[in-house]
């Protein structure tokens, strides 16, 4: 792997956070695309796949706790159950990727792309991710609970039955997504943006929104509730 700072460490900040960058790039953009190597079997414990290309590939009830994938794509992949436990993604590409009932807790992910996915079912408790971008992706019934998201982005998103509880938030993004029953209890925020999240479902925890940005139209969706959560009655008229 080349030392940092070197073309392929410059190409992954190409596809960063600033004005004018690419949401997520084509597979064929990545600095490593020429260099990748059909994945050959299944994936096993501990195993490091560098520099490796999985497409149209079926991992069913995989065990690959603690397997690392570095500088690494996969697309159209599924993920059916089985459990990837403490696994590391480094500068790692999923395109169009599904996951369900796969236990993820634990993992890492670092200059991840993520693109047109699915996670269903998913325990991904206690996991930490660094640097990654979610684009089109659907979230359903994912245990985010102690989680440590830093300068993570939800593009164009849908996250239902998603729980945060406990967990952390750093420049965390959400433009164009949709948070329907989201759950907040006891999460930890700062400099969160929500203003570009097209609606704020959020079933619990809106009392731990501090460190969060909202527009005006989302305060006066979310009155009622914090107006519940500080224990505030609001009448207009006795009777």
């Amino acid at each position: 792997m080349p030392p940092a700072g070197g073309p392929r460490d410059a190409g992954r900040r190409s596809a960063g956070r600033g004005a004018g960058s690419p949401v997520v790039r084509e597979l064929g953009d990545l600095p490593y695309a020429a260099e990748l190597t059909p994945l050959i079997g299944d994936l096993e414990p501990e195993g490091l796949y560098e520099l490796v290309r999985a497409e149209g590939v079926t991992f069913e009830e995989t065990q690959a706790q603690e397997c690392r994938f570095v500088e690494s794509a996969l697309s159209g992949a599924t993920f059916d159950g089985g459990s990837l436990r403490r696994a590391r993604f480094t500068d790692v590409w999923f395109g169009a990727v599904r996951w369900v009932g796969v236990d993820l807790s634990g993992t890492e992910w670092v200059d991840v792309e993520v693109g047109a996915s699915a996670l269903a079912g998913i325990g991904m408790y206690s996991a930490r991710l660094r640097r990654v971008r979610f684009v089109g992706c659907k979230f359903d019934s994912v245990n985010l609970r102690d989680t440590t998201l830093v300068d993570v982005d939800f593009v164009d998103c849908l996250l239902r039955d998603v729980d945060l509880a406990g967990a952390a938030l750093q420049g965390v993004r959400f433009e164009g997504s949709t948070l329907d029953r989201v759950r907040l209890a006891g999460v930890r925020l700062r400099a969160v943006d929500l203003r570009g999240a097209t609606s704020l479902g959020i079933s619990d925890g809106v009392d731990c929104l501090r460190g969060a940005t909202i527009n005006s139209a989302q305060l006066m969706d979310l009155a009622p509730l914090l107006a519940q959560a500080v224990g505030m009655e609001v009448r207009d008229h006795d009777g």
